[in-house]
């Protein structure tokens, strides 16, 4: 059902787009707007990842630089059936994380070191599940489009305050100017609708992949009341990335309504304690995870670092 209503969110977003470029420039317009779009998306596709991550000064990390960290996401995207994406670190205190890349063999998962040291371990894992099951479900690609998109619906309003639009479509010059002021604004409803679907979906599998639906649930706690005291001045410069994150860094949201980039924190932990009481996970004690750690080096909850590294043990040693 998430992914019917979210394919319908596109072809809603894409009409509305289509649209706009009529209203504008008439059938000529609107292909105009379509091989803009399609050069958008195209390059989107193969550089939104590094442009994510270089925004945020992510620094990528090996099982040599932060052991912990990257033997973490090793067993669980084992455990998801994922090839091993790149693991990032971003230099923010505020806790948060986010995925990209265009498909699984290209993702990278990237998380700040306020998360690492304000979180538990098991909290951590709760974390890097959510944004592994984002890769899972192709989800990196599906906000890279929409957002490509509603980029151009902007940028095609923008057209139409100065050119005026084609004063021969159906509803005249009215037309055009509400369309300059609706189409961004519906375009920025249709976009968080469909980063707030996928965030439940997430919630779900991530929960499915670690076993254990209260690390993420309690991480999820955590992460909300810091981001409303813990200003992310990266974020702030880079509002459009705001969706990618698993807590929107901007600010703590309080209203599950249209303008919010994310679900209600409440209602997405409520959601896991569901999880949790249908008979999900062993009550704290690790779940299908705990049956993925390797037996050397006491897993990643082990102090010890993988045989062969030299680097600091990571912020759990």
């Amino acid at each position: 059902m998430n992914y019917i209503r979210t394919g319908m969110l596109l072809a809603a977003m894409t009409a509305l787009f289509m649209g706009l470029g009529y209203m504008i420039g008439g059938t000529g317009g609107m292909m105009i707007a379509l091989v803009i779009a399609a050069a958008m998306n195209v390059f989107s596709y193969w550089n939104s990842d590094k442009m994510v991550l270089r925004m945020h000064h992510a620094q990528e990390v090996d099982a040599r630089t932060a052991p912990e960290l990257h033997q973490m996401v090793q067993q669980l995207s084992a455990n998801a059936g994922l090839p091993m994406p790149k693991v990032y670190l971003i230099n923010n205190p505020q806790p948060n994380a986010f995925a990209t890349g265009r498909n699984p063999e290209n993702a990278a998962v990237a998380a700040t070191t306020g998360l690492l040291n304000m979180l538990s371990k098991e909290e951590v894992a709760g974390v890097m599940a959510h944004e592994l099951a984002h890769v899972k479900n192709h989800d990196t690609l599906i906000m890279t489009i929409t957002a490509t998109i509603a980029g151009a619906i902007s940028m095609l309003a923008n057209f139409a305050f100065f050119f005026g639009g084609n004063r021969n479509n159906p509803l005249g010059i009215v037309g055009v100017i509400l369309m300059m002021i609706v189409a961004p604004m519906a375009a920025m409803i249709v976009q968080m609708a469909i980063s707030r679907t996928r965030e439940y979906a997430a919630d779900r599998m991530g929960a499915e992949i670690c076993g254990e639906p209260m690390w993420l649930a309690s991480a999820l706690a955590k992460i909300s009341g810091s981001v409303k005291r813990i200003h992310n001045q990266d974020a702030e410069q880079n509002p459009a990335t705001a969706h990618m994150f698993i807590i929107n860094p901007l600010s703590g949201e309080r209203m599950d309504n249209l303008f919010s980039t994310h679900p209600n924190t409440e209602n997405r932990i409520s959601e896991l304690r569901k999880l949790a009481q249908g008979g999900m996970g062993g009550g704290g004690r690790g779940g299908q995870y705990s049956a993925a750690r390797s037996s050397s080096a006491g897993g990643p909850w082990g102090s010890v670092p993988p045989a062969g590294s030299q680097g600091p043990r990571g912020p759990w040693g």
